[in-house]
């Protein structure tokens, strides 16, 4: 259901209650052990991985952005490919309707020959037009343009309404294809994504289906706004589904751009989290080296260090100006 826009007197009498990062460095999962330093990093330290969620699986604590990547040349987005991989980051997203399509067709060309190095997501986007039968199809082209037999992780893409919730568990639904796709060996994982109002993402939750992974926003602005950190994950990890972080940055850089907190102290936080790995937009060779260097020499944040960064972000929730993804605070 939609949400009513809050009064300002109400949320920022909220805001005064968010406290505390959620959960302790202890917490996380499966991390490598070990802090190097960034120009440890930067010579050579692969990015640490951590556990899939209930499986024996390890991915990379930093996962290749693919809507980004298309924002790049061809030539640039072979050598972030490259420099990822070389970085020990194993983990790529994508989606189907990226760029329409040509994401998946770039992110195929550029990991041809290493196809097995790379635990690769994308995600099907039937939302409101579509069900068992249109997502089969978009599957199969998906596959398709990505160069692959399989899919490790295969995600519904974008839930944002409660009615895209019943329709996917419906007679005919995206679910169905989700099952499908599993018993015929083309996707491994399962899981579905959306940022825009987190009880979407409980209704997803409620129905007990066992889901892989699950994609939500996760940074100090988010934190404060009592909605996917302080409501969503710990679900999450009750039900063992891997977490997947996104929106850390603010989906734009722009929390970074106006100076409300850094590149290295956002993935941090986000790092700091009981997170499977932090889904990262990159456009650029340097972008991808200064990402994999934190990732690499990353330190968890102290209970106090997160209770202080999330109050630095306390205006910048309130202002609304950095969660545009936000269904209800549009």
């Amino acid at each position: 259901m939609d949400h009513a826009p809050r009064s300002r007197r109400a949320f920022l009498k909220h805001l005064g209650l968010a406290g505390a990062g959620l959960l302790v460095a202890s917490g996380l999962p499966g991390t490598a052990q070990g802090n190097p330093t960034p120009s440890q990093a930067s010579s050579g330290t692969p990015v640490p991985r951590r556990k899939f969620g209930r499986n024996d699986v390890m991915v990379s604590s930093l996962c290749l952005g693919g809507h980004t990547l298309r924002v790049a040349s061809d030539d640039e987005a072979q050598k972030i490919v490259n420099a990822a991989l070389d970085a020990g980051v194993n983990f790529f997203d994508n989606s189907w309707d990226y760029h329409n399509g040509a994401s998946e067709d770039l992110m195929g060309r550029c990991i041809k020959g290493r196809r097995d190095e790379i635990f690769l997501m994308t995600k099907v986007c039937t939302h409101d037009k579509g069900g068992r039968a249109e997502a089969m199809t978009m599957l199969e082209e998906s596959l398709r343009r990505l160069g692959t037999n399989h899919i490790d992780l295969w995600q519904v893409h974008a839930l944002s309404t409660m009615q895209q919730v019943e329709r996917a568990f419906a007679p005919g639904g995206v679910i169905e294809a989700l099952d499908e796709a599993r018993k015929q060996g083309k996707v491994r994982f399962v899981g579905f994504t959306g940022h825009t109002d987190p009880d979407v993402h409980l209704a997803m939750l409620s129905h007990g289906y066992p889901f892989d992974a699950c994609q939500l926003p996760i940074s100090p602005i988010e934190a404060n706004s009592d909605a996917f950190v302080r409501r969503v994950l710990p679900e999450l990890l009750k039900q063992k589904i891997a977490p997947l972080a996104m929106k850390t940055l603010g989906g734009n850089a722009n929390p970074v751009r106006d100076g409300v907190f850094s590149v290295e102290e956002g993935l941090r936080y986000a790092l700091s989290q009981p997170v499977a790995t932090v889904v990262s937009g990159i456009q650029s060779v340097d972008q991808l080296r200064q990402n994999a260097a934190i990732a690499a020499s990353f330190s968890p944040m102290t209970a106090g260090e997160m209770t202080a960064l999330e109050q630095r972000c306390v205006a910048a929730t309130a202002s609304n100006k950095y969660q545009a993804y936000r269904k209800w605070m549009s």
